[in-house]
């Protein structure tokens, strides 16, 4: 394997280019045709650079690697809008996570079970790894989005105290969660299979930086895409009369690009459980991440953070999180998870936009 390909240093150059021609030339029509190309290589330049340091450090730590970095960039990328325009756009966080959990929960799991069976027919996962991983999920998902919904506050809000207290717990249980992923219990979440990457030697350790300091900088070009793309999604959604949650729902899924194709390579090699520690590890980040940074800057500019989900939500977040238990609980899935998975997927999307 080339460690670093032309291809994979010239497309966050270009879409690093053609983000400083937008900001000064402002593209519109087909112009806006080479940004989401050049988003699109971005992506897989992404992936593979995140696979080079996955090959170095060994998993779990290469799947963590790719889900931090996502996240810290994500929660920068709310924190701005926040700054920006936050008395507007106090849901955003609550958009973009709940967006987040529903994207990978059971768009990129049931895209990676449905393909990978479709290849191999059944594929094994570790239950004690994937199951202890979504206890986490569930835990933080409630708190954080459906707690503020039967509080006494006004509205579906944490007062003050109520938010700097779920701050606090969802920064420590995502710290908790990654010491165990990759101290304590670190074998609950390997692989069964070696695949054949483990016939290569991995890069040298100068190498395996470099890849890195490019991971970053395609993270920080797919995030500045698809938050210059914005404006032009506002105008489709409002045109089409679509709710403006879908803003953040088609944000989210430009964020979650490179960590969903690295996931759904994962699985095409029988690699199942590197699949799900990308996906779940990437929401868990996402929640015990962004939490805390975005209660902590409404705190500071006494804006108020919306972040309890309606009804249709919760009733689609906890669908989603009893499918995804019981689909790791055997060890084993089929087609049928993966069908499942997408399925749910399709109704979320469909409610989203015709709420």
């Amino acid at each position: 394997m080339r460690l670093f390909p032309w291809w994979s240093l010239c497309f966050p150059l270009l879409a690093l280019l053609l983000l400083g021609a937008n900001s000064a030339l402002h593209f519109n029509g087909p112009a806006l045709l080479l940004l989401i190309f050049a988003l699109g290589g971005t992506v897989f330049s992404a992936v593979h650079y995140a696979e080079v340091i996955a090959h170095k450090v060994g998993e779990p730590f290469g799947t963590l690697v790719l889900a931090v970095a996502v996240t810290v960039i994500e929660v920068a990328l709310i924190v701005s809008v926040l700054i920006s325009d936050g008395a507007e756009n106090g849901a955003v966080a609550r958009d973009t996570i709940f967006s987040a959990i529903m994207i990978v929960c059971t768009g990129v799991v049931g895209l990676c079970v449905a393909v990978g069976a479709g290849r191999h027919m059944e594929q094994g996962l570790n239950v004690k790894g994937s199951a202890g991983a979504l206890s986490v999920l569930m835990a933080l998902s409630v708190l954080t989005l459906v707690l503020p919904d039967f509080t006494a506050s006004p509205g579906p809000t944490f007062n003050i105290h109520q938010l700097e207290f779920v701050g606090v717990v969802s920064l420590v249980l995502y710290a908790i969660f990654v010491f165990v992923q990759t101290v304590r219990h670190r074998d609950y979440f390997l692989t069964e299979n070696s695949g054949s990457e483990a016939h290569h030697p991995p890069p040298p350790t100068g190498q395996a930086l470099a890849a890195l300091g490019v991971l970053i900088l395609c993270l920080v070009a797919v995030v500045a895409l698809a938050k210059s793309l914005s404006p032009t999604v506002e105008a489709f959604v409002e045109q089409s009369g679509a709710p403006k949650s879908v803003v953040g729902l088609v944000i989210a899924g430009f964020v979650l690009l490179p960590e969903s194709l690295a996931a759904l390579r994962a699985a095409l090699r029988d690699k199942l459980q590197t699949s799900l520690n990308l996906a779940f590890g990437s929401v868990i980040a996402s929640i015990g991440l962004t939490i805390p940074v975005v209660a902590a800057v409404s705190i500071w500019m006494g804006r108020p953070l919306t972040l309890g989900l309606d009804q249709k939500e919760i009733v689609l977040l906890v669908l989603t999180l009893l499918l995804s238990m019981m689909t790791v609980q055997t060890g084993r899935t089929t087609i049928l998870q993966g069908a499942l998975h997408l399925t749910v997927f399709a109704v979320f999307l469909f409610f989203a936009v015709v709420p």
